[in-house]
């Protein structure tokens, strides 16, 4: 009697592919590659002069993963690589951008490695995942937490000049106007009710703007 021995799984059929690197000049492109391929930070960098080019190989799942990096030019120049003090984009809004646009967002540090095999890392596993999915994109259940009517509310208050402004109401609006448009806000963006980054501080704006407001109309 022959024994029921499981079948062996065979290893999934090795993949190529390519990465492209794309972004404004002096982001830090080539530092998060050679941070990622190198292990290595370069405070100070040359420009890079048309593409430059990597290759490594990932193991996902049960699948070999060769990956060739090209690296773009994003400008003619590349200088000193700077640090959070001159950044341009906070966390909150960056992740905010991304996840109302469907993308995933990633802190990453080329100086110290932070973030930088994880994302690449999920990277991967997500064209793992195309690939054995005919090449479209996996079904799943998730979804944005948050509305597109919240997220662009946050980035109004974040970028509003002043109280008026920031509650959406004319100069001079009277004290039912500023209300109305106070408890709109409130409900769409009370911390409870609303996950979006940055809601709370916005709430908090927004609670500041209408009680400054208030002190003056009559």
């Amino acid at each position: 009697m022959e024994a029921n021995i499981p079948k062996r799984k065979e290893p999934g059929k090795s993949l190529r592919i390519k990465v492209i690197s794309m972004g404004n000049a002096e982001v830090g492109k080539s530092c998060i590659i050679k941070r990622y391929c190198e292990k290595r930070f370069v405070s100070k960098y040359l420009a890079t002069i048309g593409i430059d080019y990597g290759v490594t190989k990932v193991q996902v799942r049960d699948r070999e993963i060769k990956v060739n990096i090209f690296d773009m030019a994003g400008h003619p120049f590349f200088y000193e690589i700077d640090c959070a003090k001159h950044r341009c984009v906070d966390e909150s809004e960056g992740r905010l951008w991304a996840e109302s646009k469907g993308f995933l967002y990633f802190e990453t540090s080329a100086q110290t490695g932070e973030g930088i095999s994880e994302m690449f890392q999920t990277f991967y596993v997500s064209i793992v995942d195309l690939c054995e999915n005919g090449g479209k994109r996996p079904i799943t259940n998730s979804s944005a937490s948050f509305t597109k009517e919240q997220a662009d509310s946050i980035r109004r208050i974040r970028n509003s000049k002043d109280s008026w402004d920031m509650l959406g109401v004319k100069p001079g609006a009277s004290r039912d106007e500023v209300n109305k448009a106070y408890r709109k806000l409130a409900v769409l963006l009370h911390p409870d009710k609303c996950v979006a980054p940055g809601s709370e501080d916005a709430f908090k704006a927004v609670v500041n703007a209408r009680t400054a407001l208030l002190k003056n109309i009559k």
